[in-house]
């Protein structure tokens, strides 16, 4: 061998030994590169996993669809995780689309490899090879139907398969996948065409869910369902050939035919689920409404808006009142009418409460010992310097008790309680059990107020009467699942209690003080109607719900001759009712209602309104109350009025009989108990101060007794029946004056201001309707008179 093939040999074995390690570096840095390029190419083309896009959905406890928000597509969606999908469906969907989805990387090549060559045989696409993660690749990112198309899904699945677990690909394919218009994923699709959870799905209907996104246009089932059930039919087929499902089963679910709910979308409770649907909530918003009863109100509701007026709306909340969890929330009629203000929300308005707030007074004042439940109260005109109430729509009763005050919401008997328990005080009280009463700027709260002065909300009314349910504990309104109960002391239970018992209608206790009743409550409910009929108002407390019903127009116009009593009462016994048989038919009974340990019966007798022997000559009427912690308040005086003489005097007779001064001969002391006297008008004669009082002797007289002027009305009398002239349509005109009495006159008819005159004034006042009337005077002493007429036609 020569010296260069020598060297040859050599340089030959030097660069093959170079030639092999260079090689073998290559082959372990490769993988590492290959990484790189894809960890590279991840970063700078992120997979685009779907964000929040605003689809949310708003439902019921039980998880019915209320209401959708579609997103910026138009697209609704309702999440679910396979937990929430009947196992059926996802057998039904594993078999017919990918059965090796849990041990392939992503792409299945044999699946591909089959695919392509029944393609390639048979001339035309017959079977598709892609995965579920290939399907989920192409819904986050479509792409063109070409081999760059094809690829690139193919680096999105390699993507899919990197980043989320088995799991998660198959939620979002739960989620994403279409079932026709704007409908994706199984959910939707489940409660849109079935009217049923997904979790509640049969075989049958599983095997038609678990097609459809394969062709969702044309084997749409409500368009097309010879279509939807020829392909149903096909993947019960495949999975008879797998053997998932017994063949008895397949039968069976072959039988079936495609029957579908009337395909709807979720449109209940629209003005709750916008107050919900806030920046940042998830994409199912939990609610406590029950789907059901929220469905029956509204179309309940409907059926009411031809009895309303012209743009009028009306609102009804329901909540059950052991867990205040909103079972039902109608905020207007119906959110497309325009007419009626749907859009706005009365449920959360601020509006005038009327007389709804009077129940928390009188609970409020028998906690504080001002009353109990037959004091004695005064249904009389009355002035607060500029301030003169009235009643609202009859006239005055005079001598009334605090239960028949309350049950028939007179409004001069509130406002002496309020002045004697504090307007601010009790709006403080009403704010800290979270029932805030709103006021315009810079303004204090004042004896108007507890006619209606004020603003509220029916969310807080009704949450405020809840503590008539709960033992005097007001809690507030759950609206989802994850709000907690919260409470505070509003009244006592004992008052609570006894208001409860007033409003449901029975005021009067049993006559043996020793009874303590166990009874089963039933409805208790309060009216009330603001300034100028501009809203009507019906709060019911039933045994285990508490009902809130509104009716009035949203822009605060009047609707003349709509008032609690004719407009929401008969609405909020009809939701009554409806609740009541609804119990009855699942077979829930009525709690008991213990009378509490606090509360007792006590007989009494007025005027005084203390506990008397029935004897005695001054117990004048005897009734029996109720009472809390034993104790008797005395009748409730009005500081502004003239007592006269008081109700409880000392007087000196003689032997005739006749009243006469201390320190005359033959002088007797003798106690008398007398009637205030603005009720002297209201009183039958012989309980008037002229007749229970002693002639006074002339020959010893009483010092120091004022003879005041007694005020009386000129210009028609008690009892007169009125007609107008033969033939006259226009209205009677009549003169009226009072005599007697001192200062300035106010006039009322029926109970509402009409006048003011001076002294010496008279007034020309109208009556325009047949009827009878009650006309009333008052006079800066205090001083009332009052008769009453009728105008015939």
């Amino acid at each position: 061998m020569t010296r260069v093939k020598q060297f040859y040999l050599l340089a030959l074995c030097v660069w093959r030994h170079r030639l092999c390690s260079l090689l073998r570096r290559t082959w372990l840095w490769l993988p590492l590169c290959l990484v790189g390029v894809l960890a590279l190419g991840d970063r700078l083309f992120p997979l685009p996993l779907p964000a929040d896009d605003l689809a949310r959905v708003v439902l019921a406890e039980d998880g019915t669809p209320l209401w959708r928000f579609a997103d910026h597509d138009g697209v609704w969606r309702y999440p679910v995780s396979p937990a929430d999908v009947s196992p059926y469906y996802l057998e039904a969907l594993l078999t017919y689309e990918d059965r090796w989805f849990y041990q392939h990387p992503g792409v299945n090549p044999l699946a591909l490899g089959r695919a392509a060559w029944q393609n390639l045989s048979g001339g035309r696409v017959l079977s598709g090879g892609s995965t579920l993660s290939m399907q989920v690749a192409r819904l986050l990112d479509p792409h063109a139907r070409s081999y760059p198309g094809k690829l690139k899904q193919l680096w999105r699945t390699l993507q899919l398969e990197w980043h989320l677990s088995k799991a998660e690909i198959l939620t979002l394919y739960l989620n994403r996948a279409p079932f026709g218009g704007t409908l994706q994923g199984v959910a939707a699709a489940s409660w849109a065409y079935l009217g049923k959870s997904p979790r509640q799905l049969t075989r049958a209907e599983a095997a038609l869910l678990a097609v459809l996104p394969q062709a969702p246009s044309r084997l749409r089932p409500d368009r097309h369902p010879a279509r939807a059930q020829a392909a149903r039919d096909k993947v019960l087929q495949r999975l008879a050939n797998f053997a998932v499902w017994p063949q008895a089963t397949i039968n069976d679910a072959l039988q079936e035919p495609v029957l579908l709910a009337p395909r709807q979308a979720p449109r209940l409770a629209p003005l709750l689920a916008r107050r919900l649907n806030t920046p940042g909530s998830p994409p199912l918003i939990r609610t406590t409404l029950d789907a059901a009863l929220q469905r029956r109100l509204e179309d309940l509701l409907l059926g009411w808006r031809a009895r309303l007026p012209e743009h009028t709306s009306a609102a009804i909340l329901v909540v059950e009142q052991p867990s205040m969890a909103v079972r039902a929330y109608l905020g207007s009629v119906d959110i497309g009418d325009a007419k009626r203000f749907g859009h706005v929300d009365m449920i959360s308005a601020v509006r005038s409460p009327g007389s709804t707030l009077k129940p928390f007074l009188y609970g409020m004042a028998l906690d504080e010992g001002l009353i109990h439940s037959e004091s004695l109260l005064q249904d009389v005109p009355r002035r607060y310097g500029d301030y003169r109430p009235g009643n609202f729509s009859s006239g005055f009763s005079g001598a009334v008790s605090a239960s028949q005050a309350l049950a028939t919401s007179l409004n001069l008997p509130a406002v002496q309680l309020l002045e004697a328990y504090g307007p601010k005080r009790f709006a403080g009280e009403l704010r800290s059990a979270g029932v805030p009463l709103l006021l315009p700027p810079l303004a204090e709260p004042n004896l108007a107020l507890i006619l209606g002065g004020a603003g509220s909300r029916l969310e807080d009314l009704v949450s405020g009467y809840s503590a008539f349910a709960r033992g005097g504990k007001a809690a507030r309104l759950r609206f989802q699942p994850q709000q907690r109960l919260h409470e505070r002391r509003l009244l006592s239970s004992g008052a609570a209690w006894v208001v409860r018992r007033i409003l449901s209608g029975q005021a009067r206790p049993d006559r043996d003080p020793r009874a303590h009743l166990v009874q089963r409550p039933s409805l208790a409910w309060k009216t009330g109607t603001s300034y100028g009929f501009r809203d009507a108002w019906a709060i019911g407390v039933a045994p285990r719900y508490l009902i809130g019903i509104w009716i009035g127009r949203p822009d605060g116009t009047p609707v003349p001759g709509q008032f609690g009593l004719a407009s929401a009462a008969p609405l909020l016994l009809q939701v009554h009712d409806l609740l009541v048989n609804r119990d009855s038919q699942r077979g829930i009974g009525l709690p008991i209602d213990p009378q509490p340990s606090s509360v007792g019966v006590a007989a009494i007798c007025w005027p005084l309104g203390q506990p008397m022997d029935s004897s005695d000559p001054n117990c004048r009427r005897q009734r029996f109350a109720w009472t809390l912690d034993g104790t008797t308040p005395p009748t409730l005086q009005a500081l502004d009025q003239p007592l006269g003489l008081g109700l409880e005097a000392r007087i000196w007779v003689n032997s005739a009989g006749l009243r006469v001064d201390a320190s005359c001969p033959d002088a007797t002391s003798q106690r008398l108990v007398l009637w205030s006297a603005p009720l002297e008008p209201w009183l039958p004669r012989r309980e008037r101060r002229s007749a229970r009082l002693p002639a006074i002797d002339p020959q010893c007289p009483p010092q120091h007794v004022a003879v005041a002027a007694p005020l009386s009305i000129v210009g028609v009398r008690d009892g007169d029946r009125l007609r107008r002239p033969a033939g006259s349509t226009e209205a009677l005109r009549l003169r009226l004056s009072a005599l007697g009495g001192s200062g300035r006159r106010w006039w009322f008819v029926d109970g509402q201001p009409v006048a003011e005159t001076s002294a010496e004034a008279s007034l020309s006042q109208r009556f325009e309707r047949a009827g009878h009337y009650q006309l009333s005077v008052l006079d800066e002493s205090g001083q009332t008179a009052q008769l009453s007429f009728s105008l015939q036609n």
